[in-house]
């Protein structure tokens, strides 16, 4: 996977009155090229349509998290799923994590809690940022309590890129954060 950060979803935390599809087009628009859909609680139909409409956004792959899908580009695993075919990732929570992901096949990680995190209070403690090994074998993208920041610190502390929901779902501008943890990334 090229891109140094993936937004992933949660339509929860949105500004009332703010639309998942056109927050994601947004993003897109400052330059977003990867999306995580979560939504686990949507009707599957309705998680369908989602998925349809985010994979007709020009140059944003859309990858379904837990839940195959055919309109997605690829699968995110949660960290006890079973092994799958196919073009996937996994939510990992330590280096042998992450070394168990790369030994199933998948393409990139995510490594999480990277900080505190909003979005799951008392999840952690964050992980030591040697926990970034730069030579994984595959991307692992930092995740928990990111935001402008601290991304490029991830960065420097081994991880590929870097994984966001909070800071991006909670903002009044998603796609002005967007903008900003790419600058941090270049």
């Amino acid at each position: 996977m090229r891109t140094r950060l993936l937004l992933l979803t949660d339509r929860a935390q949105l500004s009332k009155g703010r639309s998942l599809s056109r927050t994601v087009a947004e993003c897109v628009d400052a330059g977003l090229e990867a999306v995580v859909v979560r939504e686990h609680d949507l009707a599957p139909r309705d998680r369908r349509a989602l998925l349809d409409r985010l994979a007709e956004l020009a140059g944003l792959t859309v990858i379904s998290s837990r839940i195959a899908d055919p309109a997605a580009h690829g699968l995110h695993l949660a960290a006890h799923q079973e092994r799958v075919d196919g073009w996937h990732g996994r939510s990992c929570h330590s280096a042998d994590d992450v070394r168990r992901a790369v030994a199933d096949g998948a393409s990139w990680a995510t490594l999480s809690p990277y900080a505190a995190t909003a979005s799951k209070p008392g999840h952690g403690p964050p992980l030591p940022h040697d926990a970034f090994a730069r030579d994984a074998g595959i991307p692992v993208f930092a995740l928990g309590g990111i935001d402008p920041g601290n991304a490029r610190a991830a960065v420097e502390a081994g991880a590929h890129g870097v994984a966001v929901m909070g800071a991006v779902m909670r903002a009044a501008e998603p796609a002005h954060v967007v903008a900003r943890l790419l600058a941090e990334l270049r």
